[in-house]
C-alpha cells in the first residue's frame, strides 16, 4: 500500500519554474492543469501519462502554473488551495513523473491566442509528441479554443491528443469538492479516501508559548508560509511525521488556545515518545483522524486530563490501524 509519510527529500522529479527553463532532447508526453491535492482522479490521469511515455521511453511532463489563474484573472485572493507548490513537488515525486513545470501565471501569458500556445509553448518549448488533456479544456486568450481545435493542431504540427473523458473529468471535480467539504467538516477519513493518501501540512518548527510543556504536553509549533494552503476544521487530530528518518505519531491542534486566552491561530503537534530538539527542522505532518473540536476549558488542568483522554484516543487508533503504517 501507497505510505504517505515516506516522502523522498531528494527529489527524483525535476523541477522547473517557468517553461522556458525546460529543455528535452527527446519527446514528451505532456498533461497540464492545477492537480490541486493530487487524489485519486489526477492519479488516474498520471498513470496513463507515465504508461505513454514509458511505452515510447519519452520523458513524462506536467505543466502547471502558479498563481492560480483565478488569483489572476479574478482576482481571487482569499482561495484556498490542497497543496503548496513544494508539497504538489513532492505528490508528483512519489507518483513516479519525470518533470513540474510550475510557470508563473500572469496576464501575458493569458493573452497568448491558442496557436500561440500551442506552437511556442506545446511544439517549440516542450517537444510535445502527445498530450493528455480534458475533454472540457479550453485554451488560448479568452479561452475561445477547445479540445476539437486542439486536435485539428496536433495534426498540424504532429502531436497526438488523449482525451480524458467526461465521466473521468467530473468524478475529478466532485473528488475535489469532497475533499474541501470534508476537511471543512473535520471528516479526515473520507478527505484521505478521495486522495488517495495521507492529507498532510507542511511547516518549519518555530518557537511557542511552551505552555504545553508545563502540563506534560510539549508541542512543535508549525509555520506554514503559504497563506492559501487549505486547514482542516479547527480541533484536535491524530497526526504523524517522519523525523530524521523516524516516523512519530502524535496529536495536532489547530486552534486560538482559548483556554490561555492567546487567541492567535496556531498548529502544535505534541509527539508521543519524542524529545528532541528539533526548532527550524521543517516537517510534512500527515492527518490522520479527527480526534475532537476546538474547545475552552476554564483550567489549565482540564485541559490537561482532556489531553490525556485525546492521547489515549490517539494511541487507540494508532494500535488499531499500525497494519496501514509499514
Amino acid at each position: 500500500m501507497f505510505n504517505p509519510f515516506y516522502f523522498c527529500k531528494n527529489l527524483i522529479l525535476k523541477v522547473y519554474n517557468s517553461i522556458s527553463a525546460f529543455h528535452s532532447l527527446t519527446k514528451t508526453v505532456i498533461t497540464l492543469g492545477t492537480f490541486d491535492g493530487v487524489h485519486v482522479g489526477h492519479q488516474s490521469i498520471i498513470e496513463k501519462l507515465k504508461a505513454c511515455s514509458f511505452g515510447c521511453n519519452y520523458e513524462s511532463v506536467v505543466l502547471t502554473f502558479f498563481p492560480h489563474p483565478r488569483m489572476v484573472l479574478q482576482q481571487d485572493v482569499s482561495i484556498q488551495l490542497l497543496n503548496t507548490i513544494d508539497e504538489k513537488a513532492l505528490l508528483l515525486d512519489r507518483f513516479g513523473v519525470d518533470n513540474l513545470i510550475v510557470h508563473p501565471f500572469d496576464e501575458a501569458f493569458s493573452n497568448l491566442s491558442a496557436e500561440e500556445f500551442v506552437r511556442q509553448i506545446l511544439v517549440d518549448k516542450l517537444n510535445v509528441y502527445k498530450i493528455i488533456i480534458g475533454y472540457d479544456h479550453r485554451f488560448g486568450k479568452n479561452r475561445t479554443a477547445d479540445i476539437n481545435d486542439l486536435v485539428l493542431f496536433g495534426k498540424k504540427y504532429g502531436f497526438e491528443v488523449e482525451q480524458i473523458g467526461a465521466h473521468e473529468i467530473d468524478e475529478i471535480a466532485i473528488s475535489s469538492t469532497k475533499i474541501r467539504s470534508a476537511l471543512s467538516d473535520g471528516n479526515i477519513t473520507l478527505a484521505n479516501q478521495f486522495l488517495g493518501y495521507a492529507y498532510f501540512i507542511s511547516g518549519e518548527v518555530i518557537e511557542g508559548k511552551k505552555i504545553g510543556r508545563t502540563i506534560g504536553f510539549p508541542t512543535a509549533n508549525i509555520q506554514i508560509s503559504e497563506d492559501y494552503k487549505l486547514l482542516p476544521k479547527k480541533g484536535v487530530y491524530v497526526v504523524a511525521a517522519k523525523i530524521k528518518s523516524t516516523l512519530f505519531f502524535g496529536m495536532m491542534n489547530i486552534g486560538t488556545n482559548p483556554t490561555v486566552g492567546i487567541n492567535e491561530q496556531s498548529i502544535e503537534v505534541h509527539f508521543f515518545d519524542f524529545n528532541s530538539d528539533i526548532y527550524k527542522e521543517r516537517l510534512e505532518i500527515s492527518i490522520l483522524e479527527y480526534v475532537r473540536g476546538e474547545q475552552k476549558f476554564e483550567s489549565l488542568e482540564l485541559l490537561q486530563q482532556q489531553l490525556e483522554k485525546d492521547k489515549v484516543f490517539s494511541l487507540e487508533f494508532i494500535r488499531s490501524n499500525e497494519s496501514n503504517f509499514i
